[in-house]
């Protein structure tokens, strides 16, 4: 897909949610197992005690065989709970066995919450938008992960997960906004 220079952060919005919903299943699914393969070997990962995925959403990289492959290496697993009251997000720890219930955004979160201390992440996997090469995200438009990577500790590493069409040349940057270590894609 090509996002003409010059388009507002909504209207990229709009381009690449419909792009996501347009996506087929069985695309979706290939390309995000590719993910799963670049991810797993990436050195962070594999030394990470406890990692942070998000629970994919509205044609968002599929995140539960990332979060099965990690919990089966002995990782601690966390995924966000969303706050409204608050406007921020909470890491919440996940099992295998863990029930989930759709959140105020229509997201999944566990049903049963417990909550997991920032500095125990050493590795959150970030959803976007979009993203460009210098790690520059563009979020859904509440600011709830820009919030969020704000209050993580400088040592937690990030990463943004993103379908190929995801990646755009540049996207604008304001003081708001927070940036990730790296953009694994496929």
């Amino acid at each position: 897909m090509t996002v003409k220079a010059g388009l507002t952060k909504r209207q990229i919005r709009i381009k690449i949610v419909s792009k996501l919903r347009k996506q087929k299943e069985e695309e979706r699914l290939r390309k995000s197992e590719k993910i799963l393969t670049k991810l797993f070997r990436l050195e962070k990962i594999k030394k990470a005690k406890t990692i942070m995925f998000y629970l994919d959403f509205d044609g968002e990289v599929k995140t539960a065989e990332m979060i099965k492959k990690a919990l089966m290496m002995g990782k601690e697993i966390a995924v966000p709970v969303c706050s409204v009251k608050e406007r921020q997000i909470l890491p919440c720890k996940m099992g295998l066995e863990t029930t989930l219930k759709k959140g105020p955004y229509g997201i999944n979160e566990p049903l049963k919450k417990e909550f997991v201390p920032l500095s125990k992440l050493d590795v959150v996997i970030v959803p976007g938008m979009a993203f460009d090469r210098q790690g520059n995200r563009l979020g859904r438009g509440k600011g709830y992960y820009d919030r969020f990577l704000k209050r993580l500790p400088k040592k937690t590493y990030r990463i943004g997960l993103a379908f190929d069409f995801q990646i755009l040349p540049s996207i604008s940057f304001s003081s708001q906004d927070e940036r990730v270590d790296k953009v694994v894609f496929a």
